[in-house]
C-alpha cells in the first residue's frame, strides 16, 4: 500500500531553504519517493485550512516512508527546512 507525506510549509528564508530544494530530492529518491504535488499554491475550497504551499511525496509503502524520515541526511536537511520555512507534515497510507 503506498504511503503520501503531505508537507505544507510556508518559506521564510527561501536563500537557506535553496540548500533543502537542491538536495531532499536525491534522499526521497533513495528511499523510492517521488513527488506527486511539488511546491504547488493550493486553492482552499472548504474549512479555514490555509496553506501557503503544498508538497505531496509518495513511497510505496509507510515502511519507505518511515526510513526517509529516520535518514540522517534526511533529518540534516530536515533541520534546514525547520530553520527556513513554518511547516506541517502528515503521514497518510493510500488505498
Amino acid at each position: 500500500m503506498n504511503a503520501y507525506l503531505v508537507l505544507d510549509l510556508r518559506i521564510h528564508d527561501m536563500e537557506s531553504f535553496a540548500e533543502y530544494v537542491e538536495k531532499i530530492p536525491a534522499v526521497i529518491s533513495r528511499h523510492a519517493g517521488h513527488y506527486t504535488v511539488q511546491g504547488q499554491i493550493p486553492t482552499v475550497l472548504e474549512g479555514d485550512w490555509k496553506p501557503d504551499r503544498l508538497v505531496i511525496i509518495e513511497f510505496p509503502s509507510r515502511d519507505n516512508a518511515k526510513a526517509f524520515l529516520a535518514d540522517t541526511e534526511a533529518q540534516a536537511l530536515f533541520a534546514i527546512r525547520h530553520r527556513s520555512t513554518t511547516s506541517r507534515l502528515l503521514l497518510v497510507d493510500g488505498i
